[in-house]
């Protein structure tokens, strides 16, 4: 039977380095659709992946096992994801990736999205577009929409009042609503 994520975390705690490897396989790709979602480059998404599990196994002594091992690695992708961006590294053309590649690890130039109104296929680069978001709400849309999180894990995993993620997440959606109108 596999371990839980908490016993993983434990075990590697103990100086179970393969237990540590194994939480790094569980939840590597995933980490690396969201770094996808918030950073944009495929190539700085896995430095964002790697300096993530670099500080959870940093981190391992102080995990107090409050929130699910999973919040707790998001919460730290999220800090490299803004530390990266902080830094002025920003999305080069052609390193954007679709949510279907982020989700399996694949690279594509753009994706495909129904055309509500004209009922074609639209080409929709969709990091570019989250692109042109601030930081505060491209955090809360990736979370909520890409990565289905609750308004109150992901006031938790930022740090901030449920209503402040409310109020983000309703800014985020209607600039979104305004830049696809743009295209």
């Amino acid at each position: 039977m596999p371990r839980s994520d908490a016993e993983l975390v434990r075990d590697a705690r103990d100086g179970d380095v393969q237990a540590f490897h194994e939480l790094v396989e569980r939840h590597a790709d995933g980490l690396y659709a969201l770094a996808c979602s918030l950073v944009g480059d495929v190539h700085l998404a896995h430095d964002v992946v790697q300096e993530t599990f670099l500080g959870a196994f940093r981190g391992l002594g102080s995990f107090a096992g409050r929130a699910a091992v999973k919040t707790w690695l998001v919460s730290i992708l999220v800090r490299q994801a803004a530390r990266q961006r902080e830094r002025g590294h920003r999305w080069r053309p052609g390193g954007t990736v679709s949510l279907d590649a982020a989700e399996h690890g694949t690279e594509h130039q753009s994706l495909a999205v129904p055309d509500a109104t004209a009922g074609t296929d639209a080409r929709l680069d969709l990091m570019a577009v989250l692109e042109g978001l601030p930081d505060e709400y491209r955090q809360v849309i990736v979370l909520r929409e890409l990565e289905g999180l609750a308004y109150q894990e992901i006031a938790d995993l930022l740090g901030l009042p449920r209503g402040t993620v409310e109020s983000r997440l309703f800014r985020a959606r209607a600039a979104l609503r305004e830049k696809l109108g743009e295209e």
